[in-house]
């Protein structure tokens, strides 16, 4: 099976397998299938880490394309325990684009807003220099490397503070969940008001991921990110706001609230290379959090 072959035929339908298929990303990702072929794996069944299996479950499914949506993200353990943050997020990725690459599958792969340092204060685009500050940034960076440099059709999806229905069940839900359920139980809430990002609804992000593989973009490097920028204690107000939950909420600055980690205080994104192709970006961050408010049932349309 040769590159060409396959996105000759991405234009139709396309056999994909779909590793990470129970997390709020795979989730949105099955939701909103054009109508491939859809092979959804979950942990139970492929552990990216484990090189020999994970190779025999791709040449056994054979697919035209490999989605993986598996990672190691909880940022604090990835500062005590690297070797499972570069199993899963470099070298686990590595090895499935060797894979895709002998088999002539075409690989898509997701990266975080956490390769950068910050410094820039303006949205990072695709060229812009990363500079991570944390194992966690480092390991999702070599992740990106790995994979681009198996074959050059392969494709990088960098997103940002990801929410879906699902919810992340490495972080036990999302950031939006967890503030609802802090106001329904009454607790006073302090969010920082230091840290800039983009908050990125996972079925955008799904729905966009389909779109690219549809009109056969060229490999590389994609920022995919809701528009608009905000700091995390921006996001709880407009959630509250959207709710009406009058929940007593504080602004705190991240030096207030201390981690093992060292984040970025701004990683919003935006991209360069959509518009290059003429791709619309996804809508800003504030629609796409009442749309997700409206879907997980806590708003009415």
């Amino acid at each position: 099976m040769s590159g060409v072959s396959v996105l000759r035929r991405s234009s139709t339908a396309m056999k994909i397998l779909l590793i990470g298929s129970a997390g709020q990303l795979g989730t949105d990702l099955q939701k909103t299938n054009p109508g491939h072929p859809l092979v959804p794996l979950t942990h139970a069944d492929i552990d990216i880490t484990d090189a020999a299996e994970s190779e025999k479950i791709l040449r056994r499914h054979a697919p035209d394309v490999v989605i993986n949506t598996a990672a190691y993200h909880r940022t604090d353990d990835c500062e005590d325990f690297p070797e499972k943050a570069f199993a899963a997020n470099l070298l686990g990725p590595r090895l499935l684009a060797r894979v895709c690459a002998e088999t002539g599958a075409r690989l898509v792969h997701y990266s975080t807003d956490y390769v950068f340092d910050g410094k820039k204060r303006l949205p990072y685009r695709e060229s812009d220099p990363p500079f991570p500050l944390s194992v966690y940034g480092i390991s999702k960076l070599g992740g990106e490397f790995a994979v681009r440099s198996q074959a050059d059709r392969n494709i990088v999806i960098r997103s940002a503070s990801l929410f879906g229905t699902a919810g992340s069940s490495g972080k036990g839900g999302n950031f939006v969940e967890t503030m609802i359920r802090r106001s329904r139980e009454g607790l006073s809430t302090e969010v920082v008001d230091d840290m800039i990002m983009s908050p990125t609804y996972t079925l955008d992000l799904a729905q966009m991921t389909w779109a690219l593989l549809a009109k056969e973009v060229p490999g590389g490097l994609y920022h995919i990110a809701n528009g608009g920028t905000c700091s995390w204690y921006e996001f709880t107000r407009k959630i509250f706001a959207l709710l009406r939950l009058e929940t007593p909420l504080k602004p705190i600055r991240s030096a207030d609230r201390p981690a093992k980690i060292r984040r970025p205080l701004y990683s919003a994104l935006g991209s360069e290379r959509l518009p290059e192709l003429g791709i619309p970006p996804l809508r800003v961050w504030q629609e796409a959090l009442r749309a997700y408010l409206i879907e997980k049932g806590h708003l009415t349309p």
